[in-house]
């Protein structure tokens, strides 16, 4: 059973201390690429709205339904970045979450492309989130728990691979800070409906 130390080093050993060393890693290893896959929707958000996007006439802004679902998507990642960083450490929660955090990245991606007229280089950008939703999705089957080094490596990858492309379509700029999406409201209900 675990107990709180109140900061102070314990000496004597844990149940479970041994599991616990393991989950660190895996737990940054996945919050990394939820913080990651965020960053991309809430770049790709940002894109679609362009500079002075309220300023501009609506011929001229992005359809009301491509920044609509932009919007949900950068929300939808940030609620499971949010998520995976108010819980406990679980690989298998975790992987969940930043899975969540790439399917987001990945339909604010689509939104991207649409914005874009489906120029090539925004396909590609959209075409390596779907692999980092893949990538990450498999990382969290049931099967894997999360713990599975080669599937969460591929999905490190895959997610390094989809900043890239995102970068290479202006979406991101290199070394650009990203503004946090405001998550709104996150009731118990509605995320256990999301599987966060």
């Amino acid at each position: 059973m675990s107990e709180h130390n109140n900061g102070h080093e314990v000496n004597t050993p844990v149940e479970g201390a041994e599991h616990q060393e393991t989950v660190n890693p895996l737990r940054a290893s996945h919050m990394a690429r939820a913080q990651s896959a965020a960053s991309r929707a809430a770049a790709t958000l940002r894109h679609i709205e362009g500079p002075g996007a309220n300023e501009k006439p609506p011929a001229e802004a992005a359809s009301a339904e491509i920044l609509f679902k932009a919007n949900h998507a950068a929300r939808v990642a940030a609620q499971a970045l949010a998520a995976l960083s108010e819980g406990q450490p679980n690989p298998a929660a975790d992987s969940r979450f930043a899975r969540n955090a790439a399917a987001a990245a990945s339909q604010a991606a689509q939104m991207g492309q649409l914005h874009d007229d489906g120029s090539e280089l925004s396909a590609a950008a959209s075409q390596a989130a779907v692999k980092a939703a893949q990538a990450a999705g498999a990382a969290a089957v049931a099967g894997a728990l999360g713990e599975n080094e080669t599937l969460n490596a591929e999905a490190d990858a895959a997610e390094k691979a989809a900043v890239a492309a995102a970068e290479a379509a202006g979406w991101i700029r290199p070394g650009e800070q990203i503004h946090d999406v405001s998550t709104g409201t996150r009731s118990a209900d509605v995320m256990a409906m999301m599987h966060f």
